[in-house]
């Protein structure tokens, strides 16, 4: 009787053991977050809105720009968007960056303060 229970204690704590391995191998799939700056043309308080928000396409999780040094850092996961992505969407709100230009209609519809060419 002594030998069945540590057989059977011994068998759960095999199975037991598996799943947990399993579980941990799974999360480590699924945490390759990436943080990356990009330097992003502006000027004001309206500019960093502007900019942070823009970003914050699907897959970013945290966008947040400096005023003094002009750059903006972007933590996403790479497999729902790219820091191109990133860049090309700032552009299409009216922001250069090392990615992408905006074109000179969006940027001449920006409000005064904002205008940093």
């Amino acid at each position: 009787m002594k030998t069945v229970k540590i057989i059977i204690v011994a068998l759960l704590a095999i199975v037991f053991g598996f799943s947990s391995i399993a579980q941990s191998q799974d999360l480590s799939k699924t945490t390759s977050i990436k943080t990356e700056t990009l330097k992003v043309s502006g000027n004001c308080g309206m500019c960093k809105s502007r900019i942070e928000k823009a970003a914050k396409l699907d897959g970013v999780s945290k966008a947040e720009w400096n005023s003094t040094d002009k750059t903006l850092a972007v933590t996403y996961d790479p497999a729902k968007t790219n820091i191109d992505q990133i860049g090309k969407k700032l552009a299409s709100v009216g922001h250069d960056n090392e990615k992408a230009k905006a074109d000179d209609k969006i940027y001449n519809a920006l409000p005064g303060c904002c205008k940093y060419r």
